[in-house]
């Protein structure tokens, strides 16, 4: 190790000393790490910390051009300015060393760890150097702000904050707008605080073009710097060459200025009201192409009316085409969390391997019924089990379909015996009819899909298969109960009863006697 290295080991643990009170007095509220991506009490933290920048970002400029350095402001000033340092150093001291960082894909946890990769980056040596107290030149030179120019240095800040509001806001593009406008009001702010120096190296009030020196300097001037860079027009015409140069400067800067942040806001808008424009186009082309086919109306109306509800009830068309772009894991863990519960009740699928079910959620595919539609229908081929993820639906049956068997509502399962059923004599074949009950989102699981599961799972296989049967024999198709019923001598015709001998052999020497009567008849013609 060198001298150098020595020395400032030496310095670190000096001052790791002198800190141990406060950090052993913020363990208890913080912990030993923090998760910078997910820890909320971090997060309220940067937006204490960001408020303290944007303090010294709006107001050193503020300070620096306007006469704002009176005696009777100077001490609030001055206690403003200490908050905010205050702050900057516990963010350096408590915060900062304790977040938790990724090295070769590990997440480091430990405090030694996170404190020394804090303090060999670069994030460190600009904290540093924004909380160097050159305000001590006070003594020398006055109160000016100009010696608070290094506070800005906390800009990361202020972006971190940003990326992490977005990432725990349902609508993160709501964050993107203000922003946004927040950029645009701080450009008419340094154009306010340049026009107040323009005008006093001209002279307040010298000409028609510089400020008049009536009324508040700041709203004067930032009136100006708002009709000046969005070239509204109307301002007095500019005399002098320095006050022309400053004015065709101002009106180049608008340009640029405002048409970034015009498309800035136009991309920000177009990415919050993308998913929108993703439903409208898709429904307008559907309802283009039914049109030119001639579709009757009641079909268009009820394809709207799918549309509609779908992108109400989902917030998109189709589900899986957002959890096919995240990783396996999240998607299991997605599907578990919202469906594992459910399948683990239903009858069919109780003491199969876990791993199987799980397999068998990523398989799910949500379909939304409107209502009046039929889900299944009697004598169909059964190819699906179901299980309903929200509305409800109805057994039903009789002459037009009026009687209601039963009602099923979120949670329930239907559909689960024709997964396990053989198309022999029409076993898969449905027993019912069923239909929504208002409008009624499915989750639907089909056979091929279970097939190729079990092929992973020969133990399951059998469990399923035993249960199958005992399942059917429970509530399977009409030809096993048919058969149940005529074990039991229930069915509508038993069987033939056999005749009695005495009948057969008179009823055999009659039938003989006639047979016998008919050839020699036909031998005599």
């Amino acid at each position: 190790m060198t001298l150098k290295a020595k020395l400032t080991e030496i310095a670190w643990t000096s001052v790791d000393f002198v800190l141990k009170p406060i950090e052993d007095l913020a363990d208890s509220v913080l912990g030993q790490t923090i998760d910078p991506f997910t820890d909320r009490h971090y997060i309220a933290w940067l937006s204490m910390v960001t408020l303290a920048f944007n303090y010294n970002v709006w107001f050193i400029t503020a300070r620096l051009c306007f006469p704002y350095h009176t005696e009777t402001a100077i001490p609030f000033w001055f206690a403003a300015d200490m908050l905010a340092d205050f702050i900057y150093l516990m963010d350096s001291i408590i915060f900062q060393p304790r977040k938790q960082f990724v090295k070769a894909g590990d997440i480091i946890k430990d405090r030694i760890q996170t404190k020394k990769h804090y303090r060999e980056s670069e994030r460190f040596v600009a904290d540093m150097v924004s909380l160097i107290p050159f305000d001590l030149l006070y003594l020398q030179f006055g109160f000016k702000s100009v010696f608070r120019f290094n506070r800005l240095l906390k800009a990361d800040t202020f972006f971190e904050f940003s990326d992490r509001l977005e990432s725990i806001m349902a609508k993160a593009y709501i964050w993107r707008v203000i922003r946004t406008i927040g950029y645009l009001l701080f450009m008419l702010h340094l154009n306010a605080c340049f026009y107040y120096v323009a005008s006093d190296y001209q002279g307040i009030g010298g000409t028609k073009w510089v400020y008049s020196g009536l009324g508040s300097a700041y709203l004067r001037c930032y009136y100006f710097a708002v009709r000046s860079l969005i070239n509204i027009g109307g301002l007095n015409e500019p005399h002098t060459v320095f006050e022309i140069a400053f004015q065709m400067t101002n009106f180049f800067t608008g340009v640029f200025v405002f048409s970034s942040l015009i498309g800035q806001m136009r991309d920000v808008i177009g990415a919050a009201t993308m998913g929108q424009t993703y439903f409208r186009s898709s429904m307008d082309n559907t309802v283009a192409y039914m049109v030119t086919n001639h579709i009757p109306p009641l079909v268009q109306n009820r394809v709207r009316t799918w549309y509609t509800y779908t992108w109400d009830a989902q917030g998109m068309l189709d589900e899986s085409e957002l959890l096919d772009k995240m990783p396996l894991v999240m998607r299991t863990a997605i599907a578990v969390d919202i469906n594992l519960t459910t399948f683990q009740k239903i009858d069919l699928f109780k003491g199969c391997d876990q791993q199987m079910l799980v397999d068998m959620l990523l398989r799910l595919k949500s379909i939304v019924y409107l209502p009046g539609d039929f889900v299944v229908k009697k004598g169909d081929i059964g190819k699906e089990m179901y299980i309903i993820k929200s509305g409800a639906v109805q057994v039903v049956g009789g002459p037009d379909n009026s009687i209601v068997f039963v009602t099923l509502k979120a949670g329930c399962v239907f559909g689960e015996i024709s997964l396990l059923q053989s198309s022999k004599d029409g076993g898969n074949r449905r027993t019912a009819n069923v239909k929504a009950y208002g409008f009624a989102n499915l989750f639907v699981l089909e056979k091929k899909d279970l097939f190729d599961i079990l092929v992973h799972y020969p133990e399951s296989q059998k469990v399923l298969a035993r249960k199958g049967r005992k399942l059917m024999k429970a509530k399977g198709p009409a030809a096993a109960k048919a058969e149940e019923e005529k074990k039991k001598g229930l069915a509508l015709f038993g069987p033939k009863p056999p005749t009695p001998k005495l009948l057969r052999a008179v009823g055999g020497t009659i039938n003989r006697g006639i047979m016998d009567k008919i050839k020699a008849t036909a031998g005599g013609k």
